[in-house]
This record gives C-alpha cells, sequence and structure tokens, in this order.
C-alpha cells in the first residue's frame, strides 16, 4: 500500500508541475491571517467540481501559502489520505458531458460521520473557488462560448481546452472555514440531516461566489436595446410623445431606439482583460502602490444582491480604479454611469466596453429619454447586475464630499419599490489620493477659470503627466447599506403597496433624503488619512503656513493620537509610520519646502501649493471636526462650564453634520461631545478646575499652541456661518431672499479671504453658504414669508453673540465694520 501511496504521489507531483508549466493563477484569501485558521485543529478543503486539474491547482496553491497540507490525513477511521473532498461528483464516461451531481461522496460521508461521533472534536472546512478565465463573452462566436468558464459545468476535453485557452488566467479564492462541529452539533442523532445540512451550506456558498465572480449571464446588446423598447412604459412614453408633438409613432419609436443605443454599455470580457493589463502598467508607473481595505464587503455584497458602489468622486481616475481593484480581488467589475461628456471617439467605445453606460447631464425636460434611462436601471436592478455611480453628480473640486444629488438614488429606489425580489445593497467606497491628478486644474477652476471639456487633445496632454509619481492610492470600502432597511426606517409599509414605472409616493423626497445622507456620511467613514493631508492639516492650522521641523512633528503625532483615543469609525484607517516618516514622504513628493536654519529647519507651505494642500486637509477635515468645534470656543473664553460647552457644541452640529456629512445623529451627539471633552483634558489641551469648570491651557504652554492650532482646523467654517448671521443681522428680518443672503454672505467671504490671505477657496463657495441657509430654514431659525423674504425672531441675535466667541478679534472687526453692526 506504501508502495502504491509513494507512486501515486509521485504521478501528481509530476502532473502537476507540468500543469504550472503553462497555469498562471490569481489568488485571494489563501493565508493563515486571512482564513483565521485555528493550527491545532485539521484543515479540510472542499472544491465544487470534481476534477484532477483542479485538485493539482489546489494542492500547488495550498503548497505556496504555506497553508496545512492537502495530501495530510484526516482523522477519520478508514478515511482517505487527503484532506479534500469534491462537493459534486462527475457521472458519465470519459469524454461525456459535464454532468455533476451532488452525491455524497465516500470522503463528504466519512467526514460528517466522525462529526456526529465525535463532538469533542473539530475540522475546519475551507471551501476553495477555483475559474478557469473569468466571465463568459456571450457576444462572441460559438467557439468562443464553448471555452469560457461559464455558470456551465465542462466535459473532461472541453475543459482541456479551456486550460490551454484561459489557464494564464485562473483565478483561485479560497474561503472563510466552516466549522464541522458547529454543523452537527444540532443532528447528533441523525447522520442523514447534517449530512443535507453541510451539503446545503457548501451549495449555496459556491453558488454566491459564482454570481459574485462571474455575475449574471450577459445578454447580447441589441437584444436588451430591442428589449427596452418593448416594455410597457416606453410604449406609453413613445405614445405620450406622438401625440404631444403631433410626430408619427415610427419615428419617436426610433428616437427611442437611439436613446437606448446611446445609453447602453456593451461590457466586453476581452476590453476587461486587456483593460487589466494596461492599467497594471499605468498604476505601476504613477503611483506607488495600492492599498485596498476591507474588500470583504463587497466580496459578502455581491454574493446575493444587486450591489449599488457608490465612490467619492475625485478624480476621473475614479471610474477605472475601482474596477481595476474589484476585478482584480475576483468580483466582476461594475456598470458605471459616466456622463455624455466622455463618450468620444476611441475612449468611448472602449470605456462602454469595460463596463460604463452613458447619460445626458440633464433630461428633465425629455420625459422619452428619462423613460428609457429609467428602464435602463430596472433592468441592471432586477438582473443583479452590479452598478457604480457617484451621487455627489461630478468631482470635488475641493476634496470633501460634496451635496449628493438626488437623481440616480431616486432612480434606484424606485426601481426596487417596483421590483424588490432582488435585494438591493450600497457599498460605498472612499478613494484616497495623495496627490491628485486634476490638482492644478482644480485650482484655476475654483479661481474662476472656466471648465475645460474632455475631449481627445485634452487626454493627450493629460497623458504628459504619466512621467510624473502622484504617491500612494487608497481604496476603503464602508460599511453596506441594504436599501430595504432604510425604506423600513422611512416607511415600514412600503412592501404592502403597489407601484408602477411612474408613480412617485408622497414620502419618495425622504426616503432619497435619507439614503443620500447615509451615503455620504459612510463614504466619510471610511476616510483613509494619508502623510500629506496630516501635514497638510497643521501647517495649514499655523498663521504663515511655517513651522519648525521638530514641532510639527511632534504635532502630527499628537493630532494623531487625538484620532486614536476616540476613533471616528472602524473603517477609517491611518497611514504607517509617525510624524517623522510622514514629513520626509511629504517632503520627497515636492509638496513642502524646507528652509535650513541654524536653530532648526522650518518646513513651509509656498505658492500654489499652499492652496493645493487645502485640498488634502479638507479630506479629513471631518475626522477633527468635534474637537476642533470644542477647542474654538476657548478662542476668546478662559474657561466655560460644561454645560455651556455642550449647549453650543450641539447648536453648532446640526449645521457641521450637514456640511461635512458628520455620522452621528442628534440623539447621540451630546455624549459624544460629553466624551470627547474628557479626552481634551486627559490630553492636557483642557483643563478642568476644582470648581467643575472647563479651561483652556496657560498662554505661552505647548499645551496651549495645540489647542489653538486645533481649533483653526475647523474655524473657517464658522467664521463663514458669523458672516451670514451679521449680514441678517444688518438688513433685518423680512429684507432679503435666500438667493441674495447667499449672494451678500459670498462677497463678503471673498473680501475677506484677500483681507486676510485665507488660502482656502471653498470658504467663498456660494454653494456651502446656500447650504447653511437652508439648514437655518429647516432648523426654524429662519423662515420665509409669502414675499420670499427671509424673517427671524430675535432668537437670532443669542445665536450670532454665542458664534462671536470663535472669531478673533480682527475678523470680528472687519465682519462689524462692513457690516456696520456695533462693536
Amino acid at each position: 500500500m506504501r508502495l502504491y501511496q509513494g507512486i501515486r504521489s509521485l504521478i501528481l507531483t509530476l502532473l502537476r508541475k507540468i500543469l504550472f508549466l503553462w497555469v498562471r493563477t490569481n489568488v485571494s484569501g489563501n493565508s493563515l491571517e486571512t482564513l483565521n485558521l485555528d493550527p491545532e485543529k485539521p484543515v479540510c478543503y472542499v472544491l465544487q467540481y470534481s476534477s484532477l486539474s483542479s485538485r493539482l491547482v489546489l494542492e500547488q496553491e495550498v503548497i505556496r501559502a504555506g497553508l496545512p497540507g492537502v495530501s495530510r490525513a484526516l482523522p477519520v477511521k478508514n478515511g482517505p489520505s487527503h484532506s479534500f473532498f469534491f462537493l459534486y461528483q462527475r457521472v458519465g464516461g470519459l469524454f461525456r458531458g459535464g454532468r455533476h451531481k451532488p452525491v455524497p461522496t465516500r470522503e463528504f460521508t466519512d467526514l460528517v460521520q466522525f462529526g456526529v461521533e465525535h463532538p469533542d472534536e473539530d475540522v475546519q472546512i475551507v471551501p476553495v473557488s477555483l475559474f478557469w478565465g473569468r466571465s463568459p463573452d456571450k457576444e462572441k462566436s460559438l467557439l468562443k462560448l464553448l471555452l469560457s468558464d461559464t455558470w456551465s459545468v465542462a466535459g473532461r476535453l472541453q475543459k482541456f481546452l479551456i486550460i490551454l485557452l484561459h489557464g494564464r488566467n485562473t483565478y483561485v479564492q479560497f474561503n472563510q472555514p466552516l466549522s464541522l462541529q458547529e454543523i452537527t452539533e444540532e443532528y447528533r442523532d441523525n447522520e442523514e440531516k447534517a449530512r443535507r445540512k453541510l451539503a446545503r451550506l457548501l451549495r449555496t456558498h459556491f453558488r454566491k461566489v459564482r454570481q459574485a465572480v462571474l455575475g449574471p449571464d450577459l445578454s447580447h446588446r441589441r437584444t436588451l436595446v430591442e428589449g427596452l423598447i418593448r416594455t410597457q412604459a416606453v410604449k406609453e412614453a413613445i405614445r405620450e410623445t406622438a401625440a404631444r408633438d403631433d410626430i408619427a409613432p415610427e419615428k419617436v419609436r426610433a428616437r427611442a431606439y437611439r436613446y437606448a443605443d446611446e445609453i447602453a454599455a456593451s461590457m466586453s470580457v476581452v476590453t476587461i482583460r486587456f483593460l487589466e493589463r494596461i492599467l497594471s502598467w499605468l498604476w505601476n508607473r504613477i503611483y506607488k502602490g495600492i492599498t485596498i481595505n476591507n474588500i470583504r464587503v463587497a466580496r459578502e455584497a455581491a454574493q446575493d444582491n444587486a450591489v449599488v458602489y457608490v465612490p467619492c468622486h475625485r478624480s476621473h481616475i475614479d471610474y477605472l480604479l475601482l474596477s481595476y481593484v474589484l476585478y482584480r480581488n475576483g468580483l466582476m467589475p461594475p456598470h458605471i454611469a459616466a456622463g455624455i461628456n466622455l463618450n468620444m471617439p476611441v475612449v468611448g467605445p472602449i470605456l462602454r466596453r469595460g463596463g460604463a453606460f452613458f447619460m445626458r447631464r440633464s433630461f428633465r425636460d425629455n420625459p422619452l429619454y428619462a423613460t428609457v434611462f429609467n428602464e435602463y436601471m430596472h433592468v441592471m436592478f432586477t438582473r443583479g447586475y452590479s452598478v457604480e455611480y457617484f451621487v455627489e453628480g461630478g468631482r470635488s473640486r475641493t476634496g470633501r464630499m460634496l451635496q449628493p444629488r438626488p437623481g440616480m438614488l431616486s432612480m434606484t429606489v424606485r426601481s426596487f419599490l417596483r421590483d424588490h425580489r432582488k435585494p438591493i445593497v450600497f457599498v460605498p467606497v472612499y478613494i484616497g489620493y495623495e496627490k491628485v491628478m486634476e490638482g492644478r486644474s482644480y485650482l484655476g477652476e475654483l479661481r474662476g477659470k472656466k471648465k475645460q471639456k474632455e475631449s481627445v487633445i485634452g487626454l493627450a496632454r493629460t497623458a504628459r503627466k504619466l512621467t510624473r509619481s502622484f504617491g500612494r492610492v487608497s481604496l476603503n470600502f464602508g460599511d453596506p447599506i441594504a436599501l430595504a432597511d432604510v425604506l423600513d426606517q422611512v416607511h415600514d409599509s412600503w412592501r404592502q403597496e403597489a407601484y408602477n414605472s411612474e408613480y412617485r409616493p408622497e414620502w419618495l423626497p425622504e426616503a432619497v433624503n435619507t439614503l443620500a445622507r447615509q451615503v455620504a456620511s459612510r463614504i466619510n467613514a471610511a476616510v483613509a488619512v494619508n502623510p500629506i493631508n496630516m501635514t497638510a492639516t497643521v501647517l495649514l492650522g499655523t498663521d504663515r503656513m511655517a513651522m519648525d521641523e521638530g514641532q510639527l512633528i511632534r504635532l502630527m503625532d499628537q493630532y494623531a493620537d487625538l484620532l486614536r483615543a476616540y476613533p471616528y469609525a472602524q473603517t477609517v484607517t491611518l497611514p504607517a509610520g509617525d510624524g517623522r516618516d510622514w514629513l520626509a514622504y511629504c517632503e520627497s513628493m515636492g509638496l513642502v519646502i524646507r528652509q535650513p536654519q541654524k536653530l532648526g529647519d522650518i518646513i513651509a507651505l509656498t505658492g500654489s501649493n499652499a492652496t493645493l494642500m487645502t485640498y488634502y486637509r479638507n479630506n479629513i477635515q471631518h475626522l477633527f471636526a468635534l474637537p476642533s468645534l470644542i477647542a474654538s470656543l476657548f478662542e476668546n473664553k478662559a474657561n466655560l462650564s460644561r454645560q455651556k460647552i455642550l449647549f453650543l457644541a450641539t447648536t453648532a452640529y446640526p449645521y457641521l453634520q450637514s456640511e461635512l456629512f458628520l455620522q452621528y445623529s442628534q440623539d447621540e451627539i451630546a455624549t459624544v461631545i460629553d466624551h470627547w471633552i474628557d479626552i481634551l483634558t486627559h490630553q492636557g489641551l483642557l483643563i478642568t478646575r476644582k470648581d467643575g469648570r472647563i479651561a483652556r491651557p496657560e498662554e505661552g504652554t505647548e499645551a496651549m499652541l495645540r489647542t489653538r492650532l486645533l481649533s483653526r482646523f475647523i474655524i473657517q467654517t464658522l467664521e463663514r456661518y458669523h458672516i451670514t448671521l451679521g449680514i441678517l443681522r444688518k438688513y433685518g428680518s423680512g429684507k432679503l431672499t435666500a438667493a441674495e443672503l447667499e449672494q451678500q454672505s459670498t462677497l463678503l467671504a471673498e473680501r475677506m479671504s484677500i483681507l486676510f490671505g485665507l488660502n482656502a477657496p471653498e470658504f467663498f463657495d456660494k454653494t456651502l453658504f446656500r447650504n447653511f441657509i437652508a439648514n437655518m430654514q429647516k432648523n426654524g431659525v429662519l423662515h420665509t414669508d409669502e414675499n420670499g423674504l427671509l424673517c427671524f425672531g430675535d432668537g437670532l441675535d443669542d445665536v450670532a453673540e454665542d458664534a462671536r466667541l470663535v472669531l478673533s478679534v480682527e475678523k470680528r472687526q472687519a465682519i462689524q465694520q462692513i457690516t456696520m453692526l456695533d462693536a
């Protein structure tokens, strides 16, 4: 027997080495840490389909990763000399079809029997999924279909040809282990039920992984487009348009077809594989690495849901980067909503084949186009495709999260109401750049330069930047949001109501707004802090944007400790190293300058870099918002009672929450602020006096410098609020419309920016003033009369007086002089 086993092992080893002369694999999850395996317990691997080639690949990857070997015998009486089994057993002759069925193999039966009879001994069952190639390309020939790894099962001859064609693009995914003890625990007296439970769990698992990796079956694009025109909603829109515009129905139908053809993606696996190789080269050229965190969220969501990826939008690179990362991690790239401006010659067709579907910027006045687009989105969701769109609408020019636009979210909600058999889950994604490629053009646009339209020539100019380094990129996946849970929160009886393609319930805007706030706040809760934005945050808080090197390093370390003391969210990531490492890195990127000095080198921001660094500072501003708000209350007060701090901070919080998409609810914010007061006193930024009042540190001390600098992280936001309040008090109640107040506030902020040398372009961003005015109306501070004029009561004076606590004397006097208020 030993001689037989030895010869068999030698033959398998030889076959494995021959196979891997050709096969190349991309593997995920193959580490002890990722799998969280207990080294004291035996491990058994399970593959979906019986196949010699799959076994050989499994053995090779287990050896490469240093995992418990598949050749180890399991502690099963009369069991096999290897520790793996196949879920599906092949039925048929050597060259007969690919029929597999879940017939319990001897290894499977013996393993379950062992689990039932030995309740004190456990076996870790690790499911392993293997894909020869990735997804089918159904728009190609029959031969191409034959040689693709799809949802169907290949016969032996077909498998041989598939390995020849796709063996160099093999994907292997190790998944979290199942506990044999936990599965058999409730069936100690019924081995048959235990076998059925384990088989059901494994079948379900493999099905979910296969859907996540391959995605739903792709339909022929022309069939999809024609199907859209035949839907009841589009037919009705064609009839209405023909009657309204007095056009022949055939011409309107042709127009609808052109709309559908303009919109629809044409995802091609050939293009995706080509782009993967091109992008791998590109990322290695312009980035120092891509860091991915919490990818398991996307994997789990994709297994049984229609997934909507909702990343922040900072760069055109976002589209490519997220699809690349998903594909490289074993997930089907999503269909991406792209602006019609990107449908350029050459570029447009490539993006369309990479999964982009194109949409016009506005189609409110074109009901036919709106209907076609809505039906296209509905098809995507009901068929289980993953979709990606940017809730901000456009790229952020300031580095902050923009106010979400309701359009795509509303379409998604309405589609789900029509047909909610396939759950929809939103996966927030934070994409953090150390150096955004469009940074310089953003500065120009914020200073009034006209936005350049996308064009092939513009892309050619951008290509010149590919010789530069843009640092590292981070992709952090945030906590998922189940759409059904949001609807339950807003309108718990939504499942009992009937909806058609045109019905918009009264509670729809509230549901969309709630969803938008959750998406935006969870994107921010997944922020990746990096050396650039830490350096920017500290230096931009100084008067002259310059600081002694040693002091700068100490302050960055101390503020990082502040973030660790009360983590904003578990999905936030901090950079490796310390302040010294971060400064050296920032200097190597050319974003700060060093001025040698005998008493110690000075680190400074100069020129356009000083303004550009506000972009990176704004990426993480929300993390410091609450401690900075508390510190700012001591700008003009030596001490305050804890109750007063709580009152002032909770009063300001709704406005900061709306602007920075902070995650805490109004019910919990008092507790959070109280906790921050304790942390600030524990770290010496505030002091608790014997009488219980909270005081700032002594002037001239290192602690006071830290407190004052911390307050400046948020002070400009609070100054903007005071500008608006000052203008309201100048004109009085019932004298200005919201638009007039917005304009006056913007002009005054722009003047203040010039007078005090403020380098933050968002300081006079009119959309921020618009949002603040809208929130004052929402919170009842302002109301509108029948003429559209803003009215307020005496309470506004109290709010304005409290707001004055955070202003320096110089800025307070400047605002008073301009608004002609008494000191």
